[in-house]
């Protein structure tokens, strides 16, 4: 083996996290969705993929979101959400698709129980990359 074969580093390869996961977080931002994080969990947590966390900032707009993230990515899989939980009170909209969740906070509770750093060993997913939305 050569000297220059010896440096060559393999790049990581992105964390698998399902197509529409990404798709969901861009709904979210699409609404305006605070702070959207989507966080590798398959090697952490081994029942789901992914989670994607976003907020906003009152409940009409936690709600907004929520249907926002069913509607696209419905149309864009033809899958709709396991379970909803969470769209009565509006504080934690929790949307189970099985290979990933999607948490919609009401900004003070995303802060209360601040997954984020729960999670801090997921690693986050660049969902913005190679949008096609």
């Amino acid at each position: 083996m050569t000297a220059s074969a010896e440096q060559v580093v393999e790049r990581p390869a992105r964390p698998a996290v399902p197509e529409p996961a990404l798709v969901a977080a861009r709904a979210a931002d699409a609404k305006l969705g605070e702070s959207t994080v989507v966080l590798a969990m398959g090697e952490l947590l081994g029942v789901t993929d992914a989670f994607v966390i976003t907020s906003g900032r009152n409940s009409r707009q936690v709600r907004t979101i929520a249907e926002e993230v069913e509607q696209r990515v419905r149309e864009h899989t033809g899958r709709s959400p396991w379970a909803v939980e969470g769209q009565r009170e509006l504080r934690w909209v929790l949307i189970d698709y099985g290979d990933f969740l999607v948490h919609v906070f009401h900004e003070e509770d995303r802060q209360y129980y601040d997954l984020e750093r729960l999670w801090s060993d997921a690693v986050r997913v660049d969902w913005k990359a190679d949008s096609t939305d």
